[in-house]
C-alpha cells in the first residue's frame, strides 16, 4: 500500500516537474522573440513582464526531476548499469556479480544520502538564497539526500527481488 503511494508520488513529481519546466521555457522563450514583434499594445504588455526567473527555476526543476528520475529507473529496471562482466557469467558467478553491483549501487547511495543530509544542514545554516528566486537554498538542495534516499530504498528493492 505504501510502496504502491510512493511509486505514484514519485511518478506525479517526475510528471509535473518535466511538464512544468517544458511550459516555463516555452512561454519565456516565446516572450524574448514575441517581445519584438511590433503589434500596439501587445509589445507594450510583453515588455513589462518579467522572466528573469525562469530560467533558475527551470534548472532547480530538473535537478530535482533527475534525482527522482534516478530512483524511478531503479525501480523500473531502465537506470544505467554496467552489467558486461555479469552478461558472460552464467549461474553462481553472475548471480555472485549482480548481488555485488547492486549491493555497491545501495552503498553508494546511501553514502550520497549521509554526505547530502551534512551539506543541507550546513547550508540551511548559512542562510544562502537563490539569487533570482530568493528561495532558501537549502531547499534546492534537499533534492539530493532525498533522491538519494529514495535511490537507495529502489536499490534494496530491485536487490531483495534480484535475491528472493
Amino acid at each position: 500500500m505504501i510502496n504502491k503511494a510512493l511509486n505514484h508520488l514519485e511518478e506525479l513529481l517526475i510528471t509535473f516537474l518535466i511538464g512544468a519546466a517544458t511550459v516555463i521555457i516555452f512561454i519565456s522563450v516565446a516572450h524574448r522573440y514575441m517581445s519584438g514583434v511590433d503589434i500596439p499594445g501587445l509589445q507594450d504588455w510583453l515588455l513589462t513582464l518579467d522572466f528573469g526567473w525562469a530560467q533558475e527555476l527551470c534548472i532547480i526543476m530538473f535537478v530535482w526531476m533527475a534525482k527522482f528520475g534516478a530512483a524511478y529507473g531503479v525501480r523500473t529496471g531502465i537506470h544505467v548499469g554496467v552489467d558486461l562482466l555479469a552478461e558472460q557469467l552464467t549461474g553462481a558467478k553472475r548471480r555472485l556479480i549482480t548481488t555485488i553491483a547492486m549491493s555497491g549501487g545501495v552503498l553508494f547511495t546511501a553514502i550520497l544520502t549521509w554526505i547530502g543530509t551534512d551539506f543541507v544542514i550546513h547550508v540551511r545554516h548559512g542562510g544562502q538564497t537563490s539569487p533570482d528566486l530568493e528561495i532558501q537554498m537549502w531547499l534546492i538542495y534537499l533534492a539530493v539526500p532525498l533522491g538519494s534516499a529514495l535511490m537507495c530504498f529502489r536499490f534494496v528493492q530491485a536487490l531483495h527481488k534480484f535475491l528472493t
